[in-house]
């Protein structure tokens, strides 16, 4: 199965992730941040990033994926996100703005996460 990293500040969503994908087979890292997922990343070449948006800034997850993507990141990140919630606004996929390969509104459930990881991770990087 697959290396993923999650990247999130709440440390219950990451669990259910973490507990979601082991149970499905995949090796599972977690960071809370954007300096510890950045470390992550150089450690551990994950296959597949879940990313929050909004961690210690509102634009954090945002920012990171621009900054994977021009470092030559070139595994599928999965955006999941509660923005819409907060701000009223909803965000898309853009390849130079939010450079992810999907998006999806929190709370994800178990099978929808277990199909878009199966279906990004088949895309590669």
């Amino acid at each position: 199965m697959a290396r993923i990293l999650i990247v999130d500040d709440d440390p219950d969503l990451v669990e259910d992730c973490r507990l979601i994908l082991e149970n499905a087979g995949h090796t599972v890292r977690s960071a809370f941040n954007v300096q510890e997922g950045m470390a992550a990343i150089a450690a551990e070449a994950p296959q597949l990033v879940v990313l929050d948006v909004m961690m210690d800034s509102p634009d954090d997850g945002i920012v990171m994926a621009q900054t994977l993507r021009r470092q030559g990141f070139k595994a599928p990140i999965l955006m999941l996100t509660s923005i819409s919630k907060v701000t009223g606004l909803a965000y898309g996929q853009d390849a130079d703005l939010v450079p992810v390969d999907a998006f999806q509104e929190k709370p994800v459930p178990p099978k929808k996460l277990l199909s878009l990881v199966d279906e990004l991770l088949k895309k590669g990087g």
